[in-house]
């Protein structure tokens, strides 16, 4: 039996078990792996080892990649390929209605949905104005569903990057750019407002630095707007860039002066690669930490700053790190703030650290999942990160393998 059958099969005969299971408990550890892959099937956590195993080898990710853009290019067909593996370990579907299988299966482990929409590359006002009609959709499907708690969108699902530039530089805008930007302005305010009006906490995420200022521009220009209550709009702050502990705080003492709730999202961040290697190009300052430490040393730092003023500012602590997750739900419990205390959340990518998402669930923490979504060919790119990825030495795999492998031994497989 594999498949749909083997999941109904499995799921039907033991949700009275599992639910039971994962009833919130007082105490918590990343290392139990019963908990961690309770939601898989025998088959399905092999599914996972293998693939992790395959993505866990650089030569056939570095292959993968080229064959798979090789393919698109040529309209050679390999969604056939793609879906039923590493597209449904880090995917939700194809649209919002094919989530729903995964929104329904985290929720019965008190796991929220954070719908992505991962289309990237485009950059068309057509193209930009379907990614708002998208994103705005999102935000319906989350009105009214307490497991959908956040949704999220890319400025540069709304923009060109080209323009972004201009702008984060302070160059002098052409009357069609002017007019442009306004257009830009107007979809991420069209976003801002409907998740104000129906009550739907909205992250908007970092990009590269070069356009970060023009984003954080944006984005405290729609919570100066909307988080007059509370935290609606949400910016996310890339904690290996050496700068941004500085700026939560200025960000922090501009919404006390100006009268409004700060959303901040924490993460360590995802392009060091290509910052560095822009920085060396173009002969600037690195923005990016020295090391590893340092970065962790901030992220702590930030996370500390945050819940210090818990009273104007919400935080999601977006990260895989076991010990940042940690140390934030202790010093909630240290603190008393309620472990369901809406205002701080824990994240991680679908397909990722499980261990770390449902155990803290499990001990009854605000927890989510960033599902991404879209046409297989359009989320190639995110898929490919992925797999480049779980292919360093410090990445997911090998804890990843490791936690698998322990619960394959668990079940006698």
């Amino acid at each position: 039996m594999s498949g749909i059958r083997e999941m109904n099969f499995w799921w039907n005969h033991n949700l009275r078990q599992i639910r039971g299971l994962m009833e919130p408990q007082p105490g918590i550890s990343f290392d139990n792996t019963e908990i961690a892959f309770g939601y898989k099937s025998k088959g399905e956590l092999r599914k996972s080892y293998y693939l992790f195993r395959l993505i866990g080898n650089p030569g056939f990710v570095s292959f993968g990649k080229f064959a798979t853009n090789l393919a698109i290019n040529l309209h050679i067909p390999i969604g056939w390929a793609i879906k039923g593996n590493i597209f449904k370990q880090f995917c939700g579907g194809e649209n919002i209605a094919e989530c729903a299988r995964a929104t329904k299966i985290l929720d019965q482990f008190h796991i929220g949905t954070i719908l992505d929409y991962s289309v990237e590359g485009k950059d068309s006002e057509a193209d930009f104005d379907r990614t708002r009609d998208e994103t705005l959709q999102t935000i319906k499907t989350a009105h009214g569903n307490p497991h959908i708690p956040f949704s999220v969108f890319k400025v540069t699902g709304l923009a060109r990057f080209e323009l972004l530039e201009k702008v984060n530089a302070k160059e002098k805008l052409t009357d069609a750019e002017i007019a442009e930007w306004q257009r830009v302005r107007s979809r991420v305010d069209d976003i801002c407002a409907l998740a104000h009006d129906t009550d739907t906490p909205l992250f908007i995420d970092a990009e590269d630095s070069w356009i970060q200022d023009a984003i954080d521009q944006l984005t405290d220009e729609m919570m100066e707007k909307y988080n007059k209550e509370k935290a609606i709009v949400y910016n996310t702050l890339q904690m290996y860039r050496h700068d941004r502990l500085e700026y939560l705080k200025v960000s922090h003492q501009r919404a006390i002066h100006r009268g409004y709730f700060i959303g901040l999202k924490l993460v360590r961040g995802a392009y060091m690669e290509k910052e560095r290697a822009r920085a060396a190009e173009k002969n600037y300052r690195d923005p990016i930490q020295p090391d590893k430490a340092s970065c962790d040393k901030d992220f702590d730092a930030a996370v500390d700053y945050c819940i210090e003023h818990i009273d104007r500012i919400s935080i999601c602590a977006g990260t895989h790190n076991e010990n940042s997750s940690m140390r934030l739900a202790k010093m909630m419990d240290e603190k008393k703030i309620a472990r369901n205390d809406k205002r701080v959340y824990f994240a991680q990518l679908f397909g990722m650290s499980d261990h770390i998402s449902f155990n803290l669930a499990n001990a009854g923490y605000n927890v989510a999942k960033y599902v991404p979504y879209g046409p297989i060919k359009e989320v190639v790119p995110y898929l490919i990160r992925r797999a480049q990825e779980n292919t360093s030495v410090k990445g997911q795999t090998g804890r990843e393998l490791s936690l698998i492998l322990k619960e394959m031994k668990r079940r006698g497989m």
